[in-house]
């Protein structure tokens, strides 16, 4: 027989005239470090202790003083992006992620995922004889495909990842998590009651794996990517933590903000004559502040440090696993942000985020009535600017901008086997593109041209390694663009201009600043009027650099690209009709039947023995959500807005045996709508809703149960429908007036930016 597999052997008519070959895998060197990047979400450059805070991080602190501190290391502003750079050693634009993976314009610099013309640090990595692992947010698929239909050709096993355990989304609430186990979704292991947060979780799995590979293989080394979810909104934390922080912060954030700076300087973290910035555009002084607003924005920034404190107790668990094990010493450790501190919780600062992300302006004197639900499950918080600008100390603005608060994030890299200078500080301009070459060249690993079939991009990184050994090494990256949603900026050579777009204005209209940021770190001296030359040649750079680095075409748009969902590439069915057959995984919300901020119908056909109940649909979570159920013969439908319960419950009793069972909802003039829940075609109880919710939840929907945090009051875990669910069919109602029309295209222009 003719194989098409090489065999080298002889292959004679008995065992005797034969020779066998053995198939061998590249082995990594003898001694080769392992490997283990830390990534931490939405945290600004001043957040960890050893970079200047007084939020208590002694392990991340530990990794500082027996490692070195990157003073001016940068990223891209948001998350998805970054980690498309950091996993490459490439620009985000040139591999397709140009914006959140929620997004896909259908142009090569947002694709949604990554190119697979750019190979993953894991792909490389295992190819080179290491066992990889990937814990925590992934955020690098197109969330169309997330869902157990998949396809799975970006999940995190497909692009080199040997295990994986976290969440596909930008965010997932951290008590009840959207789980993902290799490539299937999985519930969470235990429940609140019993102590559950996702960050212990997520290190429990990482030592998991690295037990099982170091227990069998102890010869080869492993690349772990732990990527927490943490400190992203919601900011939530085991109450200990919560506890630990009572009273912390009632200074307020300007007597904070200059503490921390003032420790930033002694530090030696910043240029000597660098200032701190100003407060934002719409960042009150904080004496001038109501009670109300001080009380609020305190409990809301302790909920906050005690989130960034708990995940880094998590990062010392792990780290004492890998010493235990005999592994530190020759471990390269990388701690980093994804992108500065958010601004995404407005100026008061939000008790439920998704409040925010849809247009319903809760003052502070009503979010103190709940102060005490701050942190828990019971809601889903992020702080006010003025706390976010704290985080980005010395730095103005926030992530999303490409000023440096959106992008100059704190890095720590610790490897005692190949750095000396332990507690040393590093001010050399560096790009999170650049983590990739750095590994790749400690490791003595050359990234391939060409990666199964795929021809690949330039890796446009550079190494970092020469700085290991040499604090006065030169700078070996001189020019880096950015650009994010229009916001521009162009680094030189020490100097950078920097632009912040304004949605509708023509790019060419854009008023560009310039700044000398070798020594004015913090952005305070514009010295654009001075040196127009200057601005005229780094925006001439800023072109070229776009144009050789797949930036264009330029694309401000934002929240109105999730409705691109609905064209022929999405899943999503034309006829907006969907039918869902039981069982079946939760889906993610960008994957269920659009139903937010619209008129739908909702038909199940079951068959009920006498006295059973349970869960028919559900979508979102105990902070907000709909679930339509059975309890009590009757049948209810729970319309939870923001924890506010609008319930309609069935007149007549629900038949025992088969029935048609469903809820017709219609949005109405002004924002509000009704509910009538229906048995056979027949309506038979309704609610008004005072106000529609646009973006539901980022938890997705459910189907024949109640996925993660139960969305009703009236009922515990997930109840389970306890009859035969045939099927659930969706439809989404044409608008039938004018006004409900522009409704229903409002509705489908919006989404979270939360997925960030």
């Amino acid at each position: 027989m003719k194989s098409p597999e090489p065999f080298d052997g002889v292959i004679g008519r008995t065992l005797a005239e034969s020779t066998p070959s053995f198939k061998t895998r590249t082995n990594a060197p003898e001694g080769a470090p392992n490997v283990v990047v830390v990534l931490i979400d939405d945290m600004g450059f001043s957040h960890f202790g050893s970079f200047g805070s007084t939020i208590d991080t002694p392990n991340i602190d530990r990794l500082a003083a027996g490692g070195l501190r990157y003073t001016n290391f940068h990223v891209t502003p948001l998350c998805s992006p970054t980690r498309a750079a950091l996993l490459t050693g490439r620009n985000h634009h040139e591999v397709g992620m140009r914006a959140i993976s929620n997004f896909n314009t259908g142009f090569p610099n947002m694709r949604g995922e990554i190119s697979n013309h750019a190979a993953t640090i894991a792909e490389v990595l295992r190819d080179n004889g290491y066992g990889t692992f990937a814990l925590g947010k992934w955020h690098l698929t197109q969330m169309e495909n997330a869902s157990a239909a998949g396809p799975y050709d970006q999940w995190p096993c497909q692009r080199g990842f040997d295990r994986y355990y976290g969440f596909l989304d930008g965010e997932t609430d951290q008590f009840h998590p959207e789980l993902v186990y290799d490539n299937h979704h999985v519930d969470q292991p235990k429940t609140v009651e019993e102590g559950y947060h996702l960050s212990e979780d997520l290190v429990d799995h990482a030592i998991s794996f690295v037990h099982d590979s170091t227990s069998i293989r102890p010869d080869r080394p492993f690349f772990t990517y732990l990527a927490f979810g943490a400190t992203h909104a919601p900011h939530q934390a085991p109450p200990e933590y919560l506890a630990k922080y009572r009273g912390r912060f009632d200074e307020g954030w300007d007597v904070i903000r200059e503490r921390w700076f003032e420790n930033q300087k002694a530090m030696g973290l910043l240029p000597p004559d660098t200032q701190l910035a100003p407060r934002n555009p719409g960042v009150e002084a904080w004496d001038d502040l109501p009670e109300n607003h001080k009380k609020l924005a305190v409990r809301l920034q302790e909920a906050f440090a005690a989130f960034l404190d708990h995940t880094d107790a998590q990062i010392g668990r792990f780290v004492d696993a890998l010493e235990h094990l005999g592994q530190l010493e020759n471990t390269i450790v990388v701690v980093l942000s994804d992108n500065g501190a958010s601004q995404e919780g407005g100026p008061f600062g939000v008790m439920h985020e998704w409040k925010y992300f849809n247009f319903v302006v809760e003052t502070p004197d009503e979010a103190v009535e709940r102060l005490d639900d701050i942190g828990g499950p019971n809601s889903h918080t992020n702080y006010p600017w003025g706390w976010a600008q704290a985080g980005n100390a010395p730095f103005k603005w926030y992530k999303q901008n490409t000023h440096e608060g959106g992008v100059h994030v704190p890095l720590v890299v610790h490897w005692p086997a190949g750095i000396a200078d332990a507690g040393g500080l590093r001010d050399q301009f560096h790009h999170v593109n650049d983590i990739a070459p750095t590994i790749y060249d400690a490791l003595g690993v050359t990234p391939p041209e060409v990666y199964r079939g795929y021809e690949q991009l330039p890796v446009t990184g550079v190494s970092m390694l020469p700085t290991f050994d040499d604090a006065a090494a030169p700078d070996a990256k001189t020019v880096q663009y950015f650009e994010m949603m229009g916001h521009r900026a162009i680094y030189a050579d020490g100097w950078k201009a920097v632009t912040r777009h304004q949605s509708g204005v023509s790019f060419d209209d854009d008023t560009w600043e310039l700044y000398h940021v070798a020594e004015d770190r913090s952005e305070c001296n514009d010295l654009a009027a001075e040196l127009p030359d200057k601005v005229a040649e780094l925006v001439a750079l800023w072109w070229e650099e776009a144009e050789a680095h797949g930036v264009f075409p330029l694309d401000d748009r934002t929240i109105e690209l999730f409705g691109i969902r609905f064209e022929d590439h999405s899943p999503h069915p034309p006829s907006r009709h969907y039918t869902y057959r039981p069982p079946m995984s939760a889906m993610p919300a960008q994957v269920g039947a659009a139903i937010g901020g619209r008129s739908w119908d909702l038909e199940a056909k079951v068959d009920r023995p006498e006295g059973t109940g349970g869960v028919i649909y559900a979508a979102g979570s105990q902070t907000s959500g709909l679930t339509l159920f059975v309890q009590g013969d009757r049948l209810l439908f729970d319309y939870n807005c923001f924890g506010e319960h609008h319930v309609a419950e069935s007149t007549v009793p629900v038949p025992v045996g088969a029935s048609t069972l469903g809820v017709r909802f219609r949005r109405g003039p002004g924002g509000g709508g009704h509910a009538d829940v229906v048995i056979d075609g027949e309506p038979c109880g309704g609610v008004d809703i005072p106000f529609v919710m646009h973006i539901i939840s980022s938890l997705g929907p459910s189907v024949g149960h109640d996925h993660g945090s139960p969305v009703s009051d009236r009922y515990h875990d997930e109840f389970a429908f306890e009859g035969t669910l045939e099927q659930v069919d969706i439809t989404l109602v044409s608008a039938r007036t004018p006004e409900a029309a522009a409704a229903e295209a409002e509705a489908d222009a919006r989404s979270s930016m939360s997925r960030q």
